[in-house]
């Protein structure tokens, strides 16, 4: 299985759909649309006090329904796969997914892979969705998606969280072939609900080769108990870092947003790489993120307390050429399609300018070294 770049397809405004000829070109494995409807980035630092961003984009937050996109760009795109990365199953009922990427399938032709995670605080909490026992819930979701899709006639389904009362999806599957489904997942109960049931994986905490190596070892030995070809996964990655030279990275690292990186991560996750989490020792990483409750005075010391050593040791920073190298050994891992992330844009506008530049740089390094097309 050769190794291939994906490419993001922004779902917030201003909308991206113009970059989809050039997505559409034959260069990308694939296009992934996030799904969200609060990013990452704290309310309290999203201003022009910490950030020229601010000037541009009023919120971070001016996110569009990743399925509703994923539909515009199936009929404005003739190639390329196009894949949500990833649908949560808190927010859209498992019947209405199911008919969804039904619906984009056709659009396509085919093209569409159903991307699905088990949700994040921010996408649910502050909405009033149920977010007890995600993993439960998306696994039953899983099984609701596929029962309606292979079965014919009615179905009855007695859940714990859903129940279907002859219900039916008589819309058939586009070319007899059910969308692929790739799954977003690092715990043992997702890698292993992953190897059972999926196409494809994202992970989501490998840091590392070794974590990467280890959590696809998971996955595929699922899949073989289950009798599936371990192979037939498609192992794949969103590979954050910062790009630039020496002088670049020591401002870019400064910058509020980049150092809220770190609200990604977990206490222990840092602690493993010898440093101390400044949210504190019960930080949960991305499920403890609400952007709408981070008060300004405990972002500010947040900011104040990272330690930007952690950051350079965690993700790959450097030029296009070192990133290519240290995301190489993600390659060695098993990893077959990436996208890299540059998150040096969120230093600032000036950084922004010429991110993209230096992703397809990192990319044809990467796929020179590993001997891609």
């Amino acid at each position: 299985m050769e190794v291939q770049p994906a490419a993001f397809l922004r779902t917030t405004l201003p909308l991206g759909v113009d970059m989809l000829e050039s997505y559409d070109s034959g260069r990308y494995h694939s296009i992934w649309l996030p799904d969200h409807m609060v990013s990452f980035w704290p309310d309290t630092i999203w201003t022009p006090e910490f950030t020229d961003l601010a000037t541009a984009s009023p919120s971070p937050h001016r996110h569009l329904d990743a399925m509703v996109v994923a539909g515009a760009a199936a009929v404005l795109s003739r190639n390329v796969p196009i894949a949500t990365c990833v649908v949560d199953t808190v927010r859209r009922h498992p019947a209405m997914l199911a008919q969804a990427a039904l619906t984009i399938d056709h659009l396509s032709g085919g093209r569409f892979i159903l991307g699905l995670g088990s949700g994040e605080t921010e996408n649910t909490v502050p909405y009033g969705f149920d977010f007890g026992r995600p993993v439960s819930r998306f696994e039953e979701a899983l099984e609701v998606i596929q029962l309606l899709w292979e079965s014919e006639g009615t179905v009855d389904f007695e859940g714990r969280f859903y129940q279907l009362r002859h219900a039916r999806m008589d819309t058939e599957l586009h070319a007899g072939r059910r969308p692929p489904i790739w799954i977003g997942a690092s715990g043992p109960r997702m890698l292993d609900i992953t190897g059972r049931h999926a196409d494809g994986w994202w992970p989501a905490g490998a840091w590392t080769p070794e974590e990467y190596a280890a959590k696809l070892k998971v996955v595929r030995e699922s899949a073989d108990r289950a009798g599936r070809d371990p192979m037939a996964i498609v192992p794949a990655n969103v590979m954050m870092c910062l790009l630039g030279d020496e002088a670049e990275l020591t401002e870019i690292l400064e910058a509020p947003l980049v150092k809220s990186i770190l609200l990604q991560l977990t206490s222990g996750e840092l602690e493993r790489f010898g440093h101390v989490h400044p949210m504190g020792p019960d930080w949960g990483g991305y499920q403890d993120i609400n952007p709408g409750i981070l008060t300004r005075e405990r972002i500010v010391d947040f900011c104040a307390g990272v330690d930007t050593r952690a950051i350079r040791d965690i993700i790959p920073c450097g030029s296009p050429k070192e990133v290519a190298r240290k995301i190489q050994g993600f390659c060695d891992a098993g990893m077959r399609v990436f996208k890299i992330l540059d998150y040096g844009a969120m230093g600032g506008l000036k950084f922004g300018a010429g991110s993209a530049a230096k992703v397809r740089e990192t990319e044809d390094e990467l796929l020179r070294l590993v001997g891609g097309p």
